[in-house]
């Protein structure tokens, strides 16, 4: 039973959980504690029980007893993280909601600023800014953080195209509901939800409002974690990025901007197929011709703008659907990885963003006048990530 808040709250926080007994209550803490005094009532906390195999549902019911604002809702059998979130928007009474994993935390000072910047804009979508932080408790800068940097007011994505390519997760934007139901948005079943659900907030947006400050710190190297669990549910990016072209082909037919999201679309399987950490071997020659199908398949008629250097390459080979080129590269890559790179080598070749995605974690980090450079827009789609 789902308890009903009093009054509405400005701020709806959406945590599915599963599997993460060991970071659930730095979790929780981080939000509940992190709330300022006198705006109990400006935020509700939902905790998603996602059918956890471990402790986490038990953890849950004692940590809501007795706190108002905690809402828990527990599921029968295993969704998913979308529809996990899903089930935490369809109770959620707050004007805005934010979808915050169960395995990363708030820094202290969080909640405050977001409810500020809200109440000060009244932005369709408000942009945050992160940290990923490792195992060994080192912090580490977004690359894609400099695209934050110098928005001041509220802006639209035709003036500030650069914020396409900030991480396209759920988790950095913070989403007014009502523009989320005219958007007919919803996160769809499968890996890679994120792809369907990120893109069409910014290309919708009327309002986007920056906040220019560390608001979410992001767990790197957990086990379990999709970018580093070799899966066949890596393909569940096809479906995902299928969803994203419909939605843009009915909602947004702008030709330049479906020259942009192919570059990102086509960087994000080369990411994918070549990383070690996420695809198998026997998986990969029928990752790679999915991915030239698609290529195929979404070409914007006027073409789109193809990257430098090996990066450009690696898409040419995409679009001709030649596995043993591509494959012969990849190898080179690797070797020369390791060549150029002394002690153990990172994960497919030695690059410390192997396994991020392009306008996630790695290649994003413009120049001091916001340009890439031909080396890091490499790096966008795995230039140096074969």
């Amino acid at each position: 039973m789902v308890k009903e808040p009093t009054h509405a709250p400005l701020l709806s926080i959406v945590v599915p959980v599963y599997g993460v007994e060991a970071y659930l209550y730095q979790c929780l803490e981080s939000i509940r504690a992190d709330i300022p005094a006198g705006e109990s009532d400006a935020v509700e906390l939902i905790a998603v029980d996602d059918a956890s195999p471990d402790g986490c549902g038990d953890m849950l019911r004692a940590y809501a007893a007795g706190r108002d604002l905690i809402r828990v809702v527990h599921l029968s059998s295993n969704v998913g993280l979308g529809l996990a979130r899903n089930a935490g928007l369809d109770v959620a009474t707050g004007r805005y909601v934010w979808f915050v994993d169960s395995d990363d935390w708030l820094p202290p000072g969080t909640i405050a600023a977001v409810l500020d910047r809200l109440r000060q804009h009244q932005p369709d979508v408000l942009m945050l800014d992160h940290l990923r932080v490792h195992e060994d408790g080192r912090r580490e800068v977004d690359a894609s953080s400099p695209l934050l940097r110098g928005i001041t007011g509220v802006t639209r994505l035709a003036d500030q195209p650069r914020l396409l390519r900030v991480q396209h997760t759920a988790w950095n934007k913070v989403v007014r509901r009502d523009f989320m139901d005219e958007l007919e948005l919803r996160f769809f079943p499968g890996w890679y939800e994120d792809i369907p659900f990120s893109h069409p907030l910014l290309i919708g947006a009327e309002k986007i409002s920056v906040l220019d400050r560390v608001c979410y710190l992001y767990r790197q190297g957990r086990q379990g974690a999709i970018t580093s669990t070799r899966s066949s549910r890596h393909f569940d990016a096809f479906a995902q990025y299928e969803r994203l072209m419909d939605w843009v082909a009915r909602k947004h037919p702008d030709e330049r901007l479906q020259a942009e999201l192919f570059e990102l679309m086509i960087s994000h399987y080369l990411v994918v197929v070549g990383n070690d950490g996420r695809m198998h071997p026997h998986l990969r020659r029928d990752f790679f011709h999915r991915a030239a199908a698609h290529y195929r398949r979404y070409l914007p008629t006027d073409g789109y703008p193809l990257p430098p250097g090996a990066t450009g390459l690696k898409h040419r080979l995409v679009g001709r659907g030649d596995w043993l080129a591509y494959s012969a590269l990849r190898q080179a890559h690797r070797v020369a990885g390791r060549l150029r790179r002394p002690g153990p080598a990172a994960v497919d070749g030695g690059s410390p963003a192997a396994d991020e995605e392009p306008g996630r974690r790695a290649g994003n980090a413009p120049t001091r006048d916001g340009a890439l450079t031909p080396e890091r827009r490499d790096a966008l789609a795995g230039g140096r990530l074969p």
